[in-house]
Protein backbone atom coordinates (compact mmCIF):
# COMPACT_ATOMS: atom_id res chain seq x y z
CA UNK A 1 0.00 0.00 0.00
CA UNK A 2 1.61 3.20 -1.24
CA UNK A 3 1.46 6.63 0.95
CA UNK A 4 -1.34 8.11 -0.94
CA UNK A 5 -4.14 4.74 -0.21
CA UNK A 6 -2.86 5.04 3.12
CA UNK A 7 -3.61 8.86 3.39
CA UNK A 8 -7.08 7.85 2.16
CA UNK A 9 -8.01 5.41 4.29
CA UNK A 10 -7.40 7.09 7.31
CA UNK A 11 -9.35 9.97 6.48
CA UNK A 12 -12.28 7.86 4.84
CA UNK A 13 -15.94 8.04 7.10
CA UNK A 14 -17.08 5.48 8.87
CA UNK A 15 -19.49 4.23 10.99
CA UNK A 16 -18.03 5.97 13.86
CA UNK A 17 -17.13 9.49 12.44
CA UNK A 18 -20.64 10.44 10.77
CA UNK A 19 -24.35 8.75 10.10
CA UNK A 20 -24.90 6.54 6.86
CA UNK A 21 -23.46 8.51 4.43
CA UNK A 22 -22.68 5.05 2.19
CA UNK A 23 -26.44 4.23 2.05
CA UNK A 24 -27.57 7.53 -0.20
CA UNK A 25 -29.36 6.83 -3.12
CA UNK A 26 -31.19 9.17 -5.56
CA UNK A 27 -34.37 9.89 -4.60
CA UNK A 28 -33.53 10.37 -1.10
CA UNK A 29 -34.59 13.75 0.66
CA UNK A 30 -31.48 14.91 2.97
CA UNK A 31 -30.57 17.62 4.80
CA UNK A 32 -26.78 17.91 4.93
CA UNK A 33 -25.32 19.88 7.54
CA UNK A 34 -22.00 21.88 6.53
CA UNK A 35 -20.11 23.63 8.71
CA UNK A 36 -19.30 27.24 7.85
CA UNK A 37 -16.17 29.40 9.04
CA UNK A 38 -16.51 33.37 9.05
CA UNK A 39 -13.85 35.15 10.41
CA UNK A 40 -12.95 33.40 13.46
CA UNK A 41 -16.69 31.86 14.38
CA UNK A 42 -17.69 28.33 12.98
CA UNK A 43 -21.39 27.87 11.98
CA UNK A 44 -23.57 25.02 10.66
CA UNK A 45 -25.53 25.56 8.00
CA UNK A 46 -28.12 23.17 6.94
CA UNK A 47 -29.19 22.37 3.26
CA UNK A 48 -32.08 20.62 1.98
CA UNK A 49 -33.14 18.95 -0.82
CA UNK A 50 -33.15 15.76 -3.31
CA UNK A 51 -30.39 13.62 -4.01
CA UNK A 52 -30.12 13.81 -8.07
CA UNK A 53 -26.85 11.99 -8.06
CA UNK A 54 -24.28 10.14 -6.73
CA UNK A 55 -21.10 10.26 -8.11
CA UNK A 56 -17.61 8.58 -8.14
CA UNK A 57 -18.09 5.29 -6.34
CA UNK A 58 -17.91 4.93 -2.54
CA UNK A 59 -14.09 5.88 -2.05
CA UNK A 60 -12.51 9.07 -0.82
CA UNK A 61 -13.90 11.28 -3.73
CA UNK A 62 -17.50 9.87 -3.29
CA UNK A 63 -20.27 13.20 -4.24
CA UNK A 64 -23.38 13.23 -4.11
CA UNK A 65 -25.64 16.22 -5.79
CA UNK A 66 -28.58 17.79 -3.93
CA UNK A 67 -30.94 19.26 -5.58
CA UNK A 68 -33.68 22.34 -3.82
CA UNK A 69 -35.93 25.14 -4.97
CA UNK A 70 -35.53 28.28 -3.36
CA UNK A 71 -37.88 31.38 -3.88
CA UNK A 72 -38.73 29.55 -6.87
CA UNK A 73 -35.04 29.08 -8.52
CA UNK A 74 -33.27 25.56 -8.68
CA UNK A 75 -30.15 25.17 -6.46
CA UNK A 76 -27.66 22.49 -6.74
CA UNK A 77 -24.91 21.86 -4.62
CA UNK A 78 -21.96 19.26 -4.64
CA UNK A 79 -21.30 17.79 -1.43
CA UNK A 80 -17.94 15.46 -0.73
CA UNK A 81 -19.03 13.10 1.56
CA UNK A 82 -15.88 12.50 2.93
CA UNK A 83 -15.20 16.09 3.50
CA UNK A 84 -14.56 17.46 7.24
CA UNK A 85 -16.78 20.31 6.67
CA UNK A 86 -20.00 17.91 6.58
CA UNK A 87 -20.97 17.53 10.04
CA UNK A 88 -23.59 14.79 9.17
CA UNK A 89 -26.21 13.95 6.70
CA UNK A 90 -29.52 13.25 7.87
CA UNK A 91 -32.04 11.08 5.54
CA UNK A 92 -35.67 12.83 5.79
CA UNK A 93 -37.35 10.84 3.18
CA UNK A 94 -37.23 7.98 0.67
CA UNK A 95 -38.40 7.75 -2.78
CA UNK A 96 -38.68 5.31 -5.05
CA UNK A 97 -36.67 5.73 -8.37
CA UNK A 98 -35.79 3.84 -11.50
CA UNK A 99 -32.91 5.97 -12.75
CA UNK A 100 -29.71 6.25 -11.37
CA UNK A 101 -29.37 9.70 -12.12
CA UNK A 102 -32.10 12.56 -11.96
CA UNK A 103 -31.22 15.22 -13.92
CA UNK A 104 -34.71 14.94 -15.81
CA UNK A 105 -36.12 17.01 -12.71
CA UNK A 106 -34.00 20.04 -13.59
CA UNK A 107 -36.99 21.01 -16.73
CA UNK A 108 -39.78 19.31 -14.94
CA UNK A 109 -42.14 22.08 -12.74
CA UNK A 110 -44.84 21.35 -10.62
CA UNK A 111 -46.47 18.03 -9.82
CA UNK A 112 -43.96 16.48 -12.29
CA UNK A 113 -41.45 16.75 -9.99
CA UNK A 114 -43.47 14.48 -7.40
CA UNK A 115 -41.65 10.72 -6.19
CA UNK A 116 -43.38 7.98 -4.86
CA UNK A 117 -42.87 7.36 -1.91
CA UNK A 118 -41.09 4.25 -0.67
CA UNK A 119 -42.62 2.46 2.34
CA UNK A 120 -40.95 0.77 5.36
CA UNK A 121 -41.23 -3.19 5.79
CA UNK A 122 -43.94 -2.41 8.27
CA UNK A 123 -46.22 -0.41 6.14
CA UNK A 124 -45.68 -2.80 2.94
CA UNK A 125 -47.00 -5.36 4.61
CA UNK A 126 -49.72 -3.93 5.70
CA UNK A 127 -50.46 -2.88 1.95
CA UNK A 128 -49.39 -6.35 0.79
CA UNK A 129 -51.70 -8.18 3.53
CA UNK A 130 -55.26 -8.90 2.33
CA UNK A 131 -57.79 -7.20 4.37
CA UNK A 132 -60.30 -8.72 6.87
CA UNK A 133 -63.32 -8.13 6.51
CA UNK A 134 -64.86 -5.90 9.91
CA UNK A 135 -67.01 -7.90 12.42
CA UNK A 136 -70.41 -6.56 12.34
CA UNK A 137 -72.27 -8.74 14.73
CA UNK A 138 -70.31 -10.41 17.13
CA UNK A 139 -72.87 -12.52 19.41
CA UNK A 140 -74.52 -14.17 15.93
CA UNK A 141 -75.94 -17.51 17.18
CA UNK A 142 -75.08 -21.25 15.37
CA UNK A 143 -78.57 -21.08 14.06
CA UNK A 144 -78.28 -18.15 12.56
CA UNK A 145 -75.26 -18.78 10.72
CA UNK A 146 -76.74 -22.01 9.16
CA UNK A 147 -80.01 -21.01 8.19
CA UNK A 148 -79.04 -18.19 5.96
CA UNK A 149 -76.58 -20.11 4.30
CA UNK A 150 -78.48 -21.65 0.97
CA UNK A 151 -79.34 -25.95 0.90
CA UNK A 152 -77.21 -27.24 -1.83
Amino acid sequence: MNKLDAFNKTNLRGDKKGPAEMDLRPGYKVRVHQKIKEGDKERIQVFEGLIIARKHGKGINSTVTVRKISNGVGVERVFPLHSPFIAKIEVADKSKVRRAKLYYLRQAVGKKTRMKKLAGKKALAEVLAPAEEPVIAEEQTEESSVSQTPAA
